[in-house]
Formats: structure tokens, sequence, C-alpha cells
């Protein structure tokens, strides 16, 4: 008599079929989620461009307020940087911005309660006033209300200067606030971006990957397991943490240090980020060096080659992709940190020419003005605009590590 247990052959085969049904469900569940993953970035990406491109083409005057002159004067229009020039009397002259020689006099609405009694300035008369100050005044320019204006005023009306691409992306001045005219140059931005980003990374590479390679390859066991949970601890610091270290210590021995009249610099923001970025590029390039195939590293020994040359010539070059990789996230964190660099480095928005004067980022700025920007300004879509540039500045990097990593290991 058989002892054994047989098993039905058709429940077999129904617990087969349930098993596929609940791995298709799971597949399904994945892709579903890849996909709404996928759809959500883009809407997130299309959402952002399409406020950022909305900036071009608006004015740069304060929305419901005009620009006018006397008609004798010739000018018809002037850029956002002249009329800044004008009202904070840099030019005095007409004749400095293309007009005749006559003196400039700058002309605020509010000046009207100034030079007029109450009583003269009820209903229409305020409109008639201004209307005086304008005709009368051969070199007046005057910033007025628009809904002050009568149809016959008599003054001529400046023409709309428009935020053009040009003067966002090569403008060097970048005031969105300023009144009469707003200046939308993101240059400065750029640059300080630029320039303490890739400080940041030049100081914390090195640091980073020496690290990486001793708790790969030399460390202790022991030594290793101490050290590399201390390291991934720092990443969970919070930014604003990282912004008091520098701002109570860092800034203040640079100040010290380079004899400087403030200490919130490119070079405090370089350090602060460098000190963020390590615990990442650590971490990542550590963890690719230790996947080099220990046959690899034995071959190379048992030819002659010493600890050190095995690492130079067989273990890096192995693990150079997982490298770039480190670099892409330093390089990421380092561009996209906010809170940390708005405390240490000044937010000057000037063209930066070294890393010991104040600097102003990109995303510093984004967090520093958003609150302040009326919805549908052209300053709210201008931040939207520097968010754009920061997104392909980041993509771009992206692409190049890829490129030159994958690059790499092609001719490896």
């Amino acid at each position: 008599m058989d002892s054994g247990i047989k098993t039905d052959p058709f429940v077999i085969l129904k617990n087969a079929e349930m098993k596929r049904f609940i791995e298709k469900i799971i597949e399904g569940l994945l892709k579903l989620s890849g996909g709404v993953t996928s759809i959500v970035i883009l809407l997130i990406v299309v959402f952002l461009f399409k406020e950022g491109v909305g900036l071009f083409g608006n004015s740069t005057i304060e929305n419901g307020y005009v620009l006018s002159v006397n008609t004798s004067n010739p000018i018809d229009r002037l850029s956002p940087e002249q009329v800044k020039k004008i009202f904070d009397e840099e030019v005095t002259n007409w004749k400095e911005v293309g007009g005749p020689d006559e003196e400039i006099q700058v002309f605020r609405f509010e000046q009207i309660f100034d030079l007029y009694p109450e009583e003269e300035l009820e209903g229409e008369k305020l409109s008639l006033r201004l209307n005086e100050e304008v005709a009368q005044n051969r070199g007046i320019i005057a910033f007025l209300p628009e809904r002050y204006l009568l149809p016959s005023f008599k003054g001529k009306i400046l023409k709309d200067e428009r935020v053009s691409v040009s003067e966002f992306f090569f403008g060097k001045e970048w005031f969105p606030t300023s009144v009469p005219a707003a200046q939308f140059g993101m240059l400065p931005l750029l640059l300080g971006t630029l320039l303490v980003s890739f400080g940041a990374i030049a100081i914390a590479l090195p640091f980073g990957l020496s690290v990486a390679i001793y708790l790969s390859e030399i460390a202790h066991p022991r030594v290793r397991k101490i050290f590399k949970p201390v390291i991934e601890l720092l990443a969970g610091i919070p930014s604003v943490v990282y912004g008091f270290f520098g701002l109570v210590v860092v800034v203040p021995l640079i100040q010290k240090g380079f004899g400087l009249p403030v200490g919130e610099t490119g070079l405090a923001g370089s350090l602060i980020l460098a000190v963020m970025a390590l615990p990442t590029i650590i971490t990542v390039a550590e963890d690719a060096i230790r996947t080099t195939p220990r046959v690899m590293k034995e071959a190379s020994l048992g030819l002659g080659a010493t600890h050190w040359q095995t690492i130079w010539r067989v273990v890096l070059p192995y693990s150079v992709s997982g490298i770039m990789a480190a670099v892409v996230l330093g390089i990421g964190r380092a561009i996209g940190e906010t809170m940390a660099v708005l405390m240490v480095t000044g937010n000057a928005a000037v063209m930066p020419t070294t890393l010991l004067e104040p600097v102003r980022t990109i995303p510093a700025t984004i967090a520093a003005e958003l609150g302040e920007a009326p919805a549908g300004s052209a300053h709210y879509e201008s931040l939207f605009m520097l968010g754009c540039i920061l997104f392909v500045l980041t993509l771009a990097i992206s692409l190049s590590v890829e490129f030159i990593s994958g690059k790499k290991r092609v001719n490896n």
C-alpha cells in the first residue's frame, strides 16, 4: 500500500494559475505606478515651463502705470536700465540717453500732493493738475497711474518695454521689484550658482573620493562599521543646521582670515555645500568601489602590482560609473541647495568675480522672493523661469557625466 500523499493534478494546476494571476496583478500595478509617476513628472515640467515662458512679452513697467514725457521731447522709448538710472539720478540730462541737451526732471505721482493743496486735487482736478505738470515742463519724465490720465492728456506716453529673451539671459542686473521699470537680468544669479556649486565640488570631490577609497580598500572592517553609519548620518542633518553652523563658525573665520568687511561670501557657501555633499559622494563612491570583483584585484596583485597600483589601475577604472554617479549626486545637491546657501552667501545679486565676494544663487533667489511676488506678475513668472534654468542645468550636468562615464566604459 502506497503511504505517500498524492496531490491532485487539478489542484496543482489551479495553484499555478493563481500564482500567475497574482504575478500579473503585481506586474500591472508596477506598470501603473511607473506610468503615473512618469506622467506626474512630465506634468510638473510642463507646468514649470508654461509659467516660466509667460515672462517673455510682459511689460517691465508696473502694471497700471505709464511713463510720460513732454510732447517736445523726441524720446519715444527707454530701456529698463535707462529708466532705473534716470530715477536713481545717475543720469540727469536727456542728452545722455539720446535726447535734447536738457536737464531731466523726475516726477512721481506722490509729488503732486506736495505741490497743491488738497482741495485743488479733488475729483477730475487731480487729473488736470497731472496734465499741466507734464505739458508745462519740457524736461519732465513722469511715472503716473494710468487711471488718472484724461483722454485729452497732452503728454507723450513712452512705448511699453517688454521683457526680452536676450535681456533675461544676458542682463547683468536683477531688480525685479524696481520701480518704475523692473530688470530681469539673471546672469549674476547663474554665475553665482555655478561659482558656489563647482567650488563646493572642487573641495568635496577629492576628500570624498579619498575617504571612499580608505573605507572600501584600506580601513579595518571594525573601523568601517563605525565610520560608515556616522557618515551616512551626516546626510540626515537638516540644511538649516548646516546654515547656522556656517553663520556662526565659517563666516567669522573667513572674515577674519581674509580681512574682509563681511564673511558672507561665495567661499562660505562653497565650504558649507562641500560638507553637505560629502556624505552623498562618500557613500555612493564607496559602494561602487566595493563592487569591484575580488578576482580582478587578486589577479592584479598576482601579476606583481602593489596595493596602490591595483587601486589606481584596476579598482577605480572598474568603478568609474559609480564614481560619476556620486559626482552627479554631489553636484545636484550643491546646485539645488537653498536654505544653507541663503544664510551664508550674502545674497547680493551682483556679477561675481571671486569666491570672496557676496553672491546670490538661483535656488536662494526663488526661496527668498517667491512669497513676495504677486501671482501672475512678471516677477512671479521670472522665478518660474529661474526654476526652468535650474532644471535644464541639472539635466545637462547629468547627461554630460553619463556621456563621459559611458565613453570611459567603452574605452576600458
